[in-house]
């Protein structure tokens, strides 16, 4: 043996010998950037598919952590926590349009159905995944400037970015979770490969034909889905809800109805997909629409305090404040340019646009991108929850009463919607950019670079999640009960409503008043989930159901620490398995199945061409 001590510079003298890192841990690295862009791409397909069924997105950085962990990790070795909090917050920023577009965009695939407005379904696809990055852009630019009044000085919770810093903070334990997360994915995958032979398009098993006498009246269907199942693990006793709005409409509603109802709805009771199509359904849209109304004026005291936080934030002096952020000029630059690109996408987006309309339009846009993004990111700071949907339905309202004076229909939906996706867009940006940064801050990231992250992320979602939904909706029909899109279903009922100036006032009214008063209950979103609830075919939400019970019963069992060490990194691998395999199912029907089976795949192809011009 050599009696030469083990140093740095002669570490083999002991072959044991661990060096000990001096200087900081890898923060930005190439690693970060390209695994974010790899779990980021993952995820937004996973979730944007999932989005698409239930009609609401999960927050993607928990995911990114766990699946960062086992890459840089299991796989590279690599065990910096910083450089995985990069990597997860280009993944999430990634991940951001599967909520921002499936809320928006599939809207103008849902009114292509509809007679004389077949041509808002040929909008130009490159025009609309630029309105998306520059909504990106807008709402990151709008909302960074807030983070030090935020999360330095009010200290918000962001209980999200907890979350993802206790993931960041565990290496080990993150990678077993990445390998329960792919376990999960496997079985998950190997299920829907069995349902999709077995039972083909039809996910549903009607209890009602093995049990007789079960009353067609509480519409017993199970949607054979394992991701939806999981999304209800991961959801837990707060997206009970979601499931309550079902069984309200079913197990209490109907039963009533066939007593003490009219005739001909007692008459329609015992089939319950005409009680969903001309009752529930809309009263379900409606309520979606008071919940939205409702999440705004609850949100007041929140503006307030936003305004606030972007008065401190203004005349902030801090030397340390500005080395940690991107330079404010150049925000305000991004601001100013993401705004003139607004002003041409609208003006671009139709032949019969006027400049003067387009300008209007853009920078109403941008007004409210200003003041949504900012309210966003305080509810989701306090309570957890975000009124993303409602302030997008409320922004592309007033675009088309604003376009609809000067435009023909096609041309005031296709605008309108192209505008409308950039603030979606933007308010989901600004809100995941403020969850990241409270991790980033948790865990001792630098903000600048976490800040740049998400910009060099959120280019790449658009393009995904775009190319995604044309996929899907050549196979499925987006608006289906394959694919309900409820959130869009809902703003295509509304701009419907609007430019024919035929809504059904009943309903709509009996459901806006529900939904009001649920918003502004204090109770969170607990309006959208129940409406959701009476919207959605009640098979998807016992499914959905049958995954909160999981989760309940684990906690009681087991301890909620089994039910995040084990039960959640589990259920994540159930939505990724099911929906890869769902879209890769999709994209096999498109390009490998004979042209006469399939002949709408073929517009499929020709929408994913017409991304690449």
């Amino acid at each position: 043996m050599s009696d030469t001590p083990p140093t740095m510079d002669n570490p083999d003298s002991d072959p044991g010998f661990i060096p000990i890192r001096t200087g900081p841990y890898p923060e930005f690295t190439w690693t970060a950037v390209l695994v974010g862009w790899a779990i980021g791409a993952l995820i937004a397909v996973s979730i944007g598919y999932a989005a698409l069924i239930l009609g609401f997105a999960i927050e993607g950085s928990e995911l990114a952590a766990i699946l960062g962990w086992g890459i840089l990790r299991g796989v590279l070795r690599r065990s910096s926590i910083v450089e995985n909090n990069i990597n997860q917050t280009i993944a999430s920023a990634v991940n951001g349009a599967s909520s921002g577009i499936m809320f928006s965009v599939p809207a103008l695939f849902i009114l292509s159905r509809r007679e004389g407005l077949e041509a808002v379904a040929d909008f130009n696809v490159p025009l609309m995944i630029l309105a998306c990055i520059t909504g990106c852009v807008l709402g990151l630019a709008f909302v960074i400037p807030l983070r030090k009044q935020m999360i330095d000085f009010d200290r918000l919770a962001y209980p999200g970015g907890i979350a993802v810093a206790t993931i960041l903070k565990s290496p080990g334990a993150g990678v077993r979770k990445a390998v329960l997360l792919l376990g999960g994915a496997l079985l998950s995958g190997v299920v829907h490969l069995l349902v999709l032979s077995l039972m083909g398009e039809d996910h549903d098993w009607k209890a009602n034909s093995q049990f007789e006498w079960l009353p067609e009246m509480l519409n017993i269907t199970i949607y054979l889905s394992v991701m939806t199942v999981g999304v209800g693990f991961l959801s837990g006793k707060g997206g009970f809800w979601f499931g309550a709005g079902g069984f309200l409409c079913y197990f209490l509603l109907s039963p009533l109805l066939s007593q003490f109802g009219s005739d001909g709805v007692a008459a329609m009771v015992d089939t319950p997909d005409d009680m969903r199509g001309v009752l529930y359904k809309p009263l379900g849209i409606g309520m979606l629409v008071g919940a939205a109304v409702g999440g705004i004026i609850a949100a007041f005291p929140l503006i307030a305090s936003a305004m606030k936080a972007m008065h401190n934030a203004s005349k902030s002096s801090d030397s340390d404040s500005k080395n940690d952020e991107m330079p404010i000029g150049l925000l305000y630059a991004a601001i100013g340019i993401g705004a003139l690109v607004l002003v041409w996408i609208a003006f671009a987006s139709v032949d019969g646009m006027t400049l003067g309309r387009a300008i209007s339009m853009a920078l109403l846009g941008t007004l409210w991108v200003w003041v949504a993004g900012v309210v966003v990111a305080e509810c989701i700071g306090r309570t957890n929850w975000s009124p993303l949907s409602g302030m997008t339905l409320i922004a592309v309202t007033i675009l088309i009463v604003i376009a609809k004076g000067g435009l023909n229909t096609v041309e005031t939906i296709t605008s309108s919607m192209l505008v409308g996706a950039a603030i979606c867009l933007a308010i989901s940006q600004a809100s995941d950019m403020m969850l990241d940064l409270k991790s980033g801050y948790l865990v001792g990231g630098i903000p600048r670079r976490q800040q740049l992250a998400q910009f060099i992320g959120a280019w790449l979602g658009p393009i995904i999640v775009i190319s995604l939904m044309i996929l899907l909706n050549s196979q499925y029909e987006i608006g289906s009960d394959r694919l309900p899109a409820p959130q869009a279903q809902a703003l295509a009922s509304v701009t419907e409503g609007i430019l024919d100036n035929n809504i059904p006032t009943y309903r709509y009214t009996a459901g806006a008043g529900l939904g009001l008063l649920l918003a502004i209950s204090g109770l969170g979103g607990i309006g959208v989930l129940i409406a959701l609830g009476f919207y959605m075919p009640f098979a998807i939400a016992l499914t959905y159901t049958i995954g909160n019970v999981l989760r309940i019963a684990s906690d009681k069992a087991f301890g909620s620490k089994f039910s995040h060490e084990v039960g959640i990194p589990i259920a994540a691998g159930l939505i990724v398995g099911e929906a890869l395999v769902g879209v890769g199912h999709a994209f096999y029907k498109v390009f490998f199945v004979s042209p006469d089976e399939t002949e709408t795949a073929l517009l499929g192809v020709h929408f994913l061409c017409g991304v690449f011009g």
